[in-house]
């Protein structure tokens, strides 16, 4: 897995053997930042990026100018993984991550992020609970954006505060605003 582009670009992500993670595609990654290049800045925003994994969105979102990304995963070896990988990439001081389970983390005391990215197991159970969550409890910026990664058996299109949603495959990605949509 590589950085499609930026400071970073073309710069690979090892993952080792039997790591639990499934990694956004190139393809659906490379969509999720058309998007916001063309309708936000990355320059300067601060980033969440829920279950991290092996850290593929946030670290792309450092290498096209964020200032920082908050990682969080269940998965102790996930975040050694985004540690090790942030220092080879010599981004640590950009990077935080923690150990925890979302819905836990997101009981804690909120910090409104520009963009918050999320892919979840798609059988996640706390799925809608998670979006009220987020949406509700001032984890994002006034003009921020949710992006979440789901499966076709989640439909958001017709959610107050979802304004796009594309299957990309597999998966869908839908992004919401934290203010519903006109």
């Amino acid at each position: 897995m590589r950085i499609i582009t930026g400071k970073l670009k073309g710069r690979r992500i090892q993952i080792p053997k039997g790591l639990d993670v499934r990694p956004t595609t190139d393809r659906t990654k490379e969509s999720i930042f058309n998007k916001i290049e063309v309708y936000k800045f990355l320059d300067g925003a601060i980033v969440l990026d829920l279950f991290g994994g092996s850290g593929n969105l946030g670290f792309e979102a450092i290498s096209r100018g964020a200032k920082s990304v908050t990682f969080v995963d269940l998965n102790p070896k996930n975040i050694k993984l985004i540690e090790k990988t942030a220092a080879d990439f010599n981004i640590e001081t950009q990077v935080r991550t923690f150990v925890a389970d979302v819905q836990k983390y997101l009981h804690g005391i909120p910090i409104p992020y520009d963009f918050i990215f999320c892919d979840p197991p798609y059988d996640y159970e706390w799925m809608d609970e998670m979006i009220i969550q987020i949406l509700e409890n001032n984890w994002l910026k006034e003009d921020g954006w949710f992006i979440l990664e789901h499966d076709k058996y989640h439909n958001y299109k017709q959610h107050p505060h979802c304004f796009f949603s594309k299957a990309y495959g597999r998966t869908t990605v839908s992004i919401f605003e934290k203010h519903p949509v006109d």
